[in-house]
């Protein structure tokens, strides 16, 4: 299965809107979401593949489909890879327990912003790996980055969080890699799908959430049943949406239709990023009327959760080859970046 893309640009979009030449049959592209396709930022991404992609391109059309009606979200992967369903909207992290290495392309604690990902995605190795990584696991899809979520939150808990210690027996819904550094410090983590977590934290089966920021939380109703809301999200610093497009159908495609796509990702990408930033501050502004604390987490406890998370960074590279490399790839990526990414940008003030 041939994975390469040539360099895309709006023109050749255009341009593939006339051709006449070559074109392949009409793709319907049926797309199960693992999110609720009306949360913010969820369906802005919606919106470009459901509207603007069939505007580009009239052979192509796509249908949604919120989590549950045609297939589980954490099933996603599996069904597009088999024919299923011939696409899937998640994030990678959902696959962490089948591919270690699909994590670090959803968040990684401690790593790199929207920005500094999207700089290694593009113009690093990070979709050649992204590719490389599915193949390698035997998963017959093609990934595209389609969209990317605001910075997560550190998390909602129901009690004070003022030192590492007190992680100790917190039930905290967690997935991907922050997961992890959670259990290394002592919490018991569960991967529940968002549609459970309210009535989670309800009854009491959790006591803290892992799950992303002010507007995706309100509207999920978190501020109504935890009172302390903590920054930063170590956990999230960025966190990538991704289109799975099932491996025959990509290749049945013509040069054309997969510009489109992959042009129609991207500008998903810069609208949720500009959206993400707009739609926090009003939320958040609201929760002291639900009794909400918002807290930054102590310096100590940021320092030992980034020791857990060099811990857990160096136990998966032991035991996963393919997570190694895509790691490492990232570290060294990061570590050229880094005399931009420190000297570029004011200290907000």
């Amino acid at each position: 299965m041939k994975k390469s893309m040539k360099t895309l640009t709006l023109a050749a979009v255009i341009a593939g809107v006339s051709a006449t030449a070559a074109l392949a049959d009409t793709v319907l592209l049926k797309v199960p979401f693992a999110f609720n396709p009306k949360l913010p930022n969820i369906t802005t991404a919606a919106a470009a593949l459901q509207e603007n992609l069939p505007a580009i391109r009239d052979d192509i059309k796509v249908k949604i489909y919120a989590p549950g009606k045609l297939v589980p979200a954490f099933e996603i992967l599996d069904a597009v890879s088999t024919g299923k369903v011939n696409a899937g909207f998640a994030i990678s992290a959902y696959w962490a327990g089948k591919i270690p290495a699909a994590s670090i392309f959803s968040a990684v604690p401690f790593g790199p912003n929207s920005s500094e990902i999207l700089a290694w995605y593009r113009h690093g190795n990070g979709s050649t790996l992204h590719q490389e990584m599915y193949d390698q696991a035997g998963y017959n899809v093609h990934p595209v980055m389609c969209g990317m979520l605001a910075p997560a939150a550190a998390g909602w808990f129901q009690k004070e969080i003022n030192s590492i210690e007190d992680f100790q027996g917190v039930k905290i819904r967690s997935i991907g890699l922050g997961a992890r550094v959670l259990q290394k410090v002592g919490a018991s983590t569960s991967s529940l799908p968002v549609a459970e977590i309210y009535p989670a934290l309800e009854k009491g089966a959790i006591d803290a959430v892992d799950l992303s920021g002010p507007a995706v939380d309100s509207m999920l109703g978190l501020p109504k049943i935890a009172k302390y809301n903590y920054y930063p999200g170590w956990q999230k610093p960025s966190i990538p949406y991704e289109l799975l497009i099932n491996g025959d159908t990509w290749d049945a495609m013509n040069d054309a239709q997969k510009t489109a796509i992959e042009t129609v990702c991207g500008f998903a990408v810069a609208a949720t990023i500009a959206e993400g930033e707009a739609v926090q501050f009003g939320p958040m502004n609201a929760y002291a009327d639900s009794g909400v604390e918002v807290r930054q987490l102590p310096t100590e406890v940021l320092a030992g959760l980034k020791s857990a998370w060099e811990e857990v960074a160096v136990e998966m590279s032991a035991q996963d080859e393919m997570f190694k490399k895509v790691y490492d790839d990232l570290q060294a990526f990061r570590a050229d970046y880094a005399i931009w990414g420190d000297n570029s940008v004011l200290p907000r003030n």
